[in-house]
């Protein structure tokens, strides 16, 4: 058995069929409507019913399959969703501190756009964080594009790989990032 944050493929059923593909793909939701934390905390958060109510009070309002979340919504009583992405309990991750850097949502989660129900997409074992903290510049892009999940420098692939080395280098630079891989900067 796989420990819960290599998992790659897990995807429990939710209380609510929640599509990222319609939401975050479709209709092009920024992450941070529902996970509104995120670039402000350690965590991400789970949206209350309130949040989804704000366009399903009119969208889909009768919809069978939004029961849990009218519900919800009434008795205040939280959605009892399911949990995917799970780090161990003596690993400190701080999303905030990522999403302000550049990193962007697809590097852990992956195309979470293109998802009906969420899925655990990468495994985040300890050599995958590693291998972006030896060498953030491969993985840094402009911060107004890290919720922007298809972002690329171009479609020309060689010159893709060209600007993320050059603006990788230069975002490590103006932005102070820490390429920090002693052990206290994720154990504390």
């Amino acid at each position: 058995m796989h420990a819960k944050y290599t998992r790659v493929g897990y995807q429990p059923v939710q209380p609510v069929p929640f599509s990222h593909a319609v939401h975050a793909g479709q209709l092009g939701m920024d992450c941070r409507y529902c996970h509104n934390t995120v670039d402000q905390s350690w965590f991400s958060s789970i949206p209350g019913a309130s949040t989804c109510m704000n366009c399903h009070n009119q969208v889909l309002k009768d919809d069978p399959r939004l029961a849990p979340v009218r519900e919800s919504a009434a008795t205040g009583q939280p959605i009892p969703w399911v949990q995917v992405h799970i780090v161990p309990d003596y690993v400190c991750f701080n999303h905030s501190v990522h999403v302000a850097r550049g990193i962007s949502c697809v590097e852990c989660h992956g195309r979470v756009d293109q998802m009906n129900e969420v899925r655990h997409a990468k495994s985040l074992s300890m050599s995958f964080c590693l291998d972006c903290h030896r060498n953030p510049a491969a993985y840094l892009r402009p911060v107004d594009k890290v919720t922007d999940m298809g972002w690329q420098w171009s479609t020309n692939e060689n010159v893709a790989a060209k600007m993320q080395r050059t603006n990788g280098v230069q975002f490590v630079h103006d932005w102070r990032v820490e390429s920090l891989e002693n052990c206290s900067a994720c154990h504390r």
